[in-house]
């Protein structure tokens, strides 16, 4: 019926086989669960062969297994000359599939740029590593380190200096293993550059896929 709307819609066929609603084609939208009904609203919406594609909260009541799918599928969308603008607050799937990304604050953009342009203007590092029962004020204490947190078993040391921190790691604590270095995540930039804002109003994030 939707398709018929449109002069120049995609085949029923390739639209159940592009959004993976195949199993449930058949069944009432009464009876589909949340991330089975957000399949079905994609497939309605990309039955039309837009140009560009808008979407707020995509993925919200999807488990992994159907985030993982739709991501897909809006891969392989993209990848046809189309253009996908979401709207999340899950921070670490814009990092992961957008390639370009709009952060907001208070209805004011803060960054406009690829994930990796908006990370670098933090700058920090971070070190986890399993360290059991270890002194977080020594290892806060550390060169290059701002900050010493413990995750169980793991630290996690925030470093201004991480080459610095690293090295001074493994001298003061030779028993330190399974050690990770990772640069600043979306999470961290957005914070840094909504500092001066009051948390309560900060607004969504738009992310865009586009080929």
């Amino acid at each position: 019926m939707m398709a018929s709307l449109y002069p120049n819609p995609m085949s029923i066929d390739e639209v159940i086989d592009l959004t993976g609603i195949g199993d449930i084609q058949r069944r009432r939208t009464q009876k589909l669960s949340g991330g089975q009904t957000q399949r079905v609203r994609f497939a309605v919406a990309l039955v039309s062969d837009p140009d560009l594609l808008v979407l707020d909260e995509p993925t919200v009541a999807m488990d992994v297994e159907a985030r993982h799918g739709f991501w897909t599928t809006m891969r392989a969308f993209a990848s046809r000359g189309k253009t996908v603008v979401f709207a999340t607050h899950y921070l670490e799937e814009a990092d992961a599939y957008a390639d370009r990304i709009i952060l907001m604050a208070r209805g004011q953009i803060v960054a406009n740029g690829p994930a990796t342009e908006i990370k670098a203007t933090v700058g920090a590092r971070s070190i986890r590593a399993t360290l059991p029962n270890a002194d977080l004020d020594a290892l806060a204490a550390l060169p290059g380190v701002t900050k010493a947190d413990h995750r169980g078993y793991s630290i996690v040391l925030t470093c201004a200096d991480s080459d610095r921190a690293i090295r001074a790691l493994l001298e003061k604590f030779p028993g330190v293993r399974d050690i990770e270095i990772n640069g600043a995540g979306l999470e961290q930039a957005f914070l840094a550059l909504t500092a001066d804002e009051d948390a309560s109003t900060t607004s969504g994030n738009h992310a865009e896929i586009t080929r």
